[in-house]
Order: C-alpha cells, then sequence, then structure tokens
C-alpha cells in the first residue's frame, strides 16, 4: 500500500487530540519519508466494552492506517493479569483468565467499528511474555530500577499516604516495554496517563539492540460525571451503546467537555470546531450544539438514519416529556437490592449516587408512576425506572 505523505494531513495528526510527541521532529520527518512505519497500540481487555476514552487512540490509529502505515494493535491478555497502574491511586484488582476470555469476546468485533482490520496486525502478549523464564525476565527487569520507579506520580503518592505498592505493579511497565521488542514498532500511541509506560518502551527497546520508538500521547477524556472515562466508575459511553442511550449519555456532558468531545471523537474538521467555538461564544444554546456532538458520534457507530431516529426520541422523550420506545435493559434476580444492580450494571457509578439520587427524588417508578424514596428497595418484579433527568433503564425479574 503506497504511503501517502501530504504535510497538510501529518500536522493535523501531529496535533490534532495530542498532548506530546517524543521525538517529534524525528517522527514528522519519518511520516515525510514515505517509509511504511509500525504503529503500535495496546489495549488490556480490563472490560467487555470499549468506551469513548479508549476509541480516542483506536481513532488516531486509524489516522496512521489511512497514510498506508502498519497498524499494531496488541491485545494485552497476559499484562490484563498484572493490571496497569497508570494514573491509579490503589492497585488495580488481577484478573483471572476467565475474566480476560470473557471481556475478550466481542472485543474485535468492537475495534473493527474503527479499524479495518484487513490491514491491521493483531498479536496477544501473552505469545511472548507467557514464555519467559526467570533469567529472561531477569533481564528485562534490569532495565529499570526501584528508584525510577518510586518516583512515578502515582506511586510516589502511596507511598507519601503510607499504602502499599506491590512489586508485582513494577512489573506493568517492563512487560508492556517488551511488546515494543516483540513487534519492533517505530511508534507508540496512548493516552497521557501512558506516558511512562511508553518511555518504557524505548528503555527495552535499547537495552534489546533495538531502535528506540517515537511516542505519542493523547489527551484523556472526561466521562458524563466529568472525571476521565472509566469502566471501574461506570460513567462511560461505550461504542456499542444502543443509539438512543449513546444520545442520551452524551447529552448528559457537562458543557464545558462539548469542543474536546468533538475534537476527540468526531470527524469533524479543526476549522468547524472554532466555528462552533464561535457559535457557543456568541450565545447558542449549548444544548442545540451537544445535539450536534450526539448526532456526530452516534452516526459514526450506528449510520446515520440511527443517529437521526436517536435524535427524534431524545426530542420525543426530553423536550415533549415522552417515554422512550427503547431502553437499556437489564437483568436481575428477586431480592437483590436495586441500587446494587444498577451500579454492578455500570447505571450508576456507586451507591452513593444511589443514595444522593433518592434523598433528591431523582428516581422514578415510571409503571407506578411514583418516586422511590426507599434506598433499600429490592428486586420484586419488572420496574421501569426514570434515573436524573435523562435516564430510562428497564429492570426484568429473572
Amino acid at each position: 500500500m503506497e504511503v501517502i505523505t501530504d504535510e497538510k494531513k501529518i500536522d493535523e495528526i501531529l496535533t490534532r487530540g495530542v498532548e506530546d510527541i517524543f521525538i517529534r521532529e524525528n517522527l514528522k520527518a519519518n511520516l515525510l519519508s514515505g517509509k511504511q512505519l509500525r504503529i503500535k497500540l495496546g489495549i488490556d481487555p480490563t472490560s467487555p466494552f470499549i468506551h469513548l476514552g479508549r476509541a480516542i487512540t483506536l481513532q488516531k490509529l486509524k489516522t496512521f492506517q489511512d497514510l498506508g502505515h502498519k497498524a499494531v494493535l496488541i491485545i494485552g491478555d497476559f499484562t490484563a493479569k498484572i493490571g496497569d497502574p497508570s494514573d491509579k491511586l490503589e492497585k488495580r484488582p488481577m484478573l483471572t483468565n476467565e475474566q480476560i476470555k470473557n471481556n475478550l469476546k466481542k472485543y474485535l468485533e468492537q475495534i473493527s467499528l474503527i479499524l479495518d482490520m484487513k490491514k491491521v496486525e493483531v498479536k496477544y502478549n501473552s505469545e511472548w511474555l507467557s514464555k519467559m523464564n526467570i533469567p529472561e525476565l531477569g533481564r528485562l527487569l534490569e532495565c529499570f530500577t526501584v528508584q525510577q520507579m518510586v518516583k512515578r506520580r502515582n506511586f510516589k503518592k502511596r507511598l507519601d499516604a503510607g499504602e502499599d505498592v506491590f512489586m508485582v505493579e513494577f512489573m506493568y511497565p517492563a512487560m508492556q516495554g517488551y511488546d515494543s521488542v516483540a513487534v519492533k514498532s517505530d511508534l507508540e500511541i496512548g493516552g497521557f496517563d501512558q506516558l511512562f509506560n511508553l518511555k518504557a518502551g524505548r528503555t527495552v527497546q535499547k537495552r534489546y539492540g533495538q531502535k528506540e520508538q517515537d511516542i505519542m500521547v493523547l489527551s484523556m477524556l472526561e466521562g458524563t460525571d466529568g472525571r476521565k472515562m472509566s469502566s471501574s466508575w461506570g460513567n462511560v459511553i461505550s461504542i456499542v451503546d444502543k443509539p438512543d442511550i449513546m444520545y442520551s449519555k452524551i447529552m448528559e456532558v457537562k458543557d464545558d467537555f462539548i469542543l474536546k468531545y468533538f475534537t476527540l471523537c468526531t470527524n469533524i474538521s479543526l476549522f468547524e470546531i472554532d466555528n462552533i467555538k464561535k457559535e457557543l461564544e456568541n450565545g447558542t444554546n449549548p444544548r442545540d450544539i451537544k445535539m450536534r456532538l450526539a448526532h456526530e458520534i452516534v452516526g459514526i457507530y450506528h449510520g446515520n438514519k440511527k443517529a437521526e431516529l436517536a435524535e427524534e426520541n431524545f426530542v420525543n422523550t426530553f423536550q415533549k416529556k415522552e417515554i422512550p420506545d427503547e431502553m437499556e435493559e437489564i437483568k436481575a434476580d428477586a431480592g437483590e437490592l436495586l441500587s446494587e444492580v444498577l451500579v454492578k450494571n455500570n447505571i450508576l457509578s456507586s451507591k452513593s449516587e444511589w443514595r444522593r439520587l433518592v434523598l433528591g427524588n431523582g428516581v422514578h417508578d415510571l409503571d407506578k408512576n411514583s418516586t422511590i424514596i426507599d434506598q433499600n428497595i429490592k428486586i420484586v418484579e419488572n420496574l421501569t425506572l426514570k434515573i436524573g433527568k435523562k435516564r430510562f433503564v428497564k429492570i426484568l425479574k429473572n
């Protein structure tokens, strides 16, 4: 495949949504050279669903793929067992083989919504990491010192607070770094919270006699509650959410993040986004701009026709106060606490959010046309709930 060296396209790739590049001059020269580069992206299957925050790096990988470069996708089925400590102030739980297997069931199917999988080199890092013996592991870990690790921001915070940092967590960046050796990557991309791990790839490549990869780190995306989008917090918008659900979740995004979502989650040109910024500054209702945003994002993953239907349903539901025909459905056993069912299925981020909503009269039983006031209500029958102003959920009793 021919490699495209259009400088305007390359400049946009190097700037849009990008927090930092190391080393920028080297990467730009390589992109202009016409040589096909191996662009590495690693994803650990810590959740069964890919959300918009994770999709940012996949979309960036797609832009490199469109220029003719080789997309190298590493599924971290081995590193997921350890858990990436990046940007975490507590140890991630170590996943079991069964959990990883379940999370992986529809991973590539979801990724295919973004990447042309026929042109992607897919690797599982268990292919090489699971075969390492003790001497090989020792050689790899010798790339780093304890002093380097304890200076890492999140580790330092935990140590300063008297909290434990486990030795296995020190292994993670070394193993992710070895992935770069295994696939001989020229460039690795990731979220800004991955900077330490991506730099580890350069260190390990140098130790193993390879040319050091360049690094590109991208902006992080805030979720529906304003915190970093994270499956563990339940504030995510999944790329396989039903169109109506995806649309309504995007409408919950805080107004402050509208432009960021346009930049990171859509294909709208930067020139057009600048015009949208001017519209907001000139007093256009953010709700109207956000409706356009929701339409754009739903259209990317479900097509324009379904995006139009989702918008129509949203208008009928929230502007005309009608109940949507389609809403999220979850199953629950009789006797389960409703609060636990909603948190377990990522409808709510925590039990404290549930308590806040109940105390604020924010949970409504639409079947009985009543407000739920019992925080300890249990599942005894099917329920149709309105949660807050914009979310509708059906609970189906097993």
